[in-house]
């Protein structure tokens, strides 16, 4: 597997990779999701509201970078939760994902409260998060207008 950059996300390169987790978001997800789900995401990942929940580290984000531009996004709730993993389409199936979620899964394994991690999958990453080792803990459900499996991976 490739060596990948990975590194957290700062304020100089946190536009970059919003606009990166929006545009994977409207090519694989939006055409799946009614209009109110749209926009609740987006109202998620405005940069002020990100900003906030990571200058308080509510929300921790890392990269992939590839020279300076973000080629992939992860950002975990913490303990333990991932709340968002994206790659730039250009870059799927390069192991970038993965290299993400090993640093994350990391990071959690070091933390305190080594409890697994979740994450409420969209339909398209399932395969993916099972892969990962993750399991469904539930059926898909839809809460404002966000399609999404709970999953959860143990320690």
């Amino acid at each position: 597997m490739p060596v990948y950059d990975i590194r957290t996300i700062d304020d100089a390169h946190l536009s970059q990779a919003l606009q990166l987790v929006d545009d994977v978001f409207m090519e694989f997800e939006a055409p799946e999701y009614c209009t109110e789900g749209i926009i609740e995401f987006q109202r998620f990942i405005e940069l002020d509201s990100i900003k906030k929940m990571l200058d308080t580290r509510t929300l921790l984000m890392w990269g992939s970078f590839d020279g300076g531009i973000v080629r992939g996004v992860i950002a975990v709730r913490p303990p333990s939760h991932i709340s968002l993993m994206f790659v730039d389409s250009h870059a799927h199936r390069q192991g970038i994902a993965r290299a993400l979620f090993e640093h994350a899964l990391a990071w959690v394994s070091a933390s305190e409260n080594r409890t697994g991690m979740t994450v409420n999958s969209s339909p398209y990453a399932v395969g993916f998060y099972r892969r990962m080792g993750f399991v469904e803990t539930n059926i898909e459900q839809t809460v404002n207008g966000i399609r999404f499996v709970p999953m959860k991976r143990s320690e």
